[in-house]
C-alpha cells in the first residue's frame, strides 16, 4: 500500500512538470514507455523515488527545483536528460530567459563547451515549443 501511495504521489507531481500539448517534446512518460520492454523498474523508481519522495519535499517550488536540476545536468554534460528537464522546467513555469541566464552563470564553473552544448539543446527545445527568448544587451 505504501508503494502505491508513493507511486501515485510521484505521478501527481510528475504531471506538474509534463506537457501533453506537443508530441515532439521529451517527457518522462515517453521515457518510461521506451523502457517498458527493457527495464520497467527504472521508470517506477523515477516516479516513486525522484518525484514521489524528492520532488514533493517542502522548501523549493517547482521552478526552483527545475532550475537546480537543469544546472546540474549542464555541469554533467548530459544533453538528452537536459532536453527533458528544460521541457519540464518550461512546463513548471520557468521562463526561458532564466534558463539561458543560468547557463551564463555556469560558465566560470563548467566552461564554454558545456554551455555551448546546453544552449544548443535549449534552442532546440524552445524551437519545438515555439518559444522566443528576449536577448539581453551585452555590457
Amino acid at each position: 500500500m505504501e508503494q502505491d501511495n508513493r507511486y501515485q504521489k510521484g505521478i501527481n507531481k510528475l504531471m506538474e512538470y509534463t506537457t501533453t500539448k506537443n508530441d515532439d517534446v521529451s517527457t518522462h512518460l515517453k521515457i518510461m514507455d521506451e523502457l517498458k520492454d527493457l527495464a520497467p523498474e527504472v521508470g517506477q523508481y523515477i516516479i516513486e523515488f525522484a518525484y514521489g519522495e524528492i520532488y514533493t519535499r517542502e522548501g523549493l517550488d517547482n521552478k526552483q527545483r527545475a532550475l537546480v536540476t537543469i544546472s546540474s545536468l549542464v555541469t554533467q554534460g548530459t544533453e538528452p536528460q537536459l532536453e527533458l528537464h528544460i521541457n519540464t522546467g518550461l512546463t513548471a513555469g520557468l521562463p526561458p530567459q532564466e534558463i539561458v541566464e543560468s547557463f551564463i552563470q555556469l560558465i566560470p564553473y563548467t566552461g564554454f563547451p558545456r554551455i555551448l552544448n546546453a544552449l544548443a539543446v535549449a534552442k532546440k527545445v524552445f524551437r519545438q515549443r515555439k518559444i522566443g527568448v528576449e536577448k539581453n544587451n551585452i555590457h
